[in-house]
């Protein structure tokens, strides 16, 4: 490893929506305790990305922060939003060309679905799948999602760093703490911490080339009316059933009169982000994912 591609500085969010408290309680911790998070080799940074937000106990004041970091929009000074104005902000602070650009960015999120420990990582760059492979390995409950498909890799806070993942953790309420995984998320933080010195020290150890990705194909949205009012639910036999396989002929929606609507692809997928909270105003019922055994290099 050349001594150029050292990792010199990592950030630590939370709080990128304001009711997601695992996130913002750990940064809260962690500015409190900064031993916690102190390793020899590089610098710890931690960010409360959406402090209004969180006062608000809302998931953002004006848009969605996590979708504000494309580059274009970043450098539109037209765009003013709360959230706007706040990732031009973190940009400056954080981004490549800022005051204090960072190597890696650890964003810490939570579901209302019934995801587990999720590792997102937004696209197939060898470091990130390295280090989600290293984390599955360390705990084989962690599932790995790979978003690249729907275009996160370009337009979330994590997109600043040179490399980044997000931990996505749920079932969880909104604006709740969930003590077994808040303590899972920090857990999970100490070991990417001591990952990254490890591969600042090169002694990475080696690990089987192979790891399960769940990858994204595409979003689906509830059925719906003519007036473009939710007509049907989550049907109970996959609620609550994330990265189970849904085949062809399958239940998935419930209309309110009692009527099965079943999946009607030609191929099983795995659903994720089923039936999350905050993505009714995105009209995303849940995410379809293709299962994949993909080679880590």
């Amino acid at each position: 490893m050349k001594p150029e591609n050292k990792l010199s500085r990592v950030l630590i969010a939370g709080g990128t929506h304001g009711n997601e408290f695992t996130g913002v309680h750990l940064i809260k911790k962690f500015e409190q305790f900064p031993q916690l998070i102190h390793r020899s080799s590089f610098e710890t940074l931690t960010l409360l990305a959406n402090p209004q937000a969180f006062t608000a106990v809302r998931r953002y004041i004006n848009k969605d922060l996590n979708r504000c970091f494309l580059r274009q929009n970043l450098e539109d000074s037209k765009l003013s939003s709360y959230e706007d104005l706040r990732a031009k902000e973190i940009n400056h602070l954080f981004g490549q060309n800022g005051e204090t650009p960072v190597d890696f960015i650890l964003d810490l999120h939570s579901t209302t679905a019934n995801m587990g420990i999720t590792i997102i990582v937004d696209n197939y760059e060898p470091f990130n799948l390295q280090l989600a492979a290293y984390l599955n390995y360390m705990n084989p409950s962690v599932k790995v999602y790979s978003s690249g498909n729907s275009g996160r890799s370009h337009n979330s806070l994590r997109s600043l760093g040179r490399f980044g993942i997000c931990i996505e953790v749920g079932s969880v309420p909104q604006g709740v703490l969930n003590a077994d995984f808040v303590l899972k998320t920090e857990t999970i933080i100490y070991t990417i911490l001591d990952y990254l010195e490890l591969y600042n020290q090169g002694k990475v150890p080696s690990l089987s080339n192979n790891l399960i990705c769940y990858e994204y194909m595409e979003a689906i949205d509830y059925p719906r009316n003519e007036h473009g009012e939710i007509k049907a639910m989550i049907h109970p036999h996959i609620q609550f059933k994330d990265y189970e396989v849904l085949n062809p002929g399958d239940p998935m929606f419930l209309t309110f009169d009692g009527q099965i609507i079943s999946y009607q692809g030609n191929s099983s997928v795995y659903p994720i982000f089923i039936n999350e909270a905050a993505y009714y105003e995105k009209c995303i019922a849940m995410c379809f994912t293709e299962k994949r055994m993909i080679t880590v290099e």
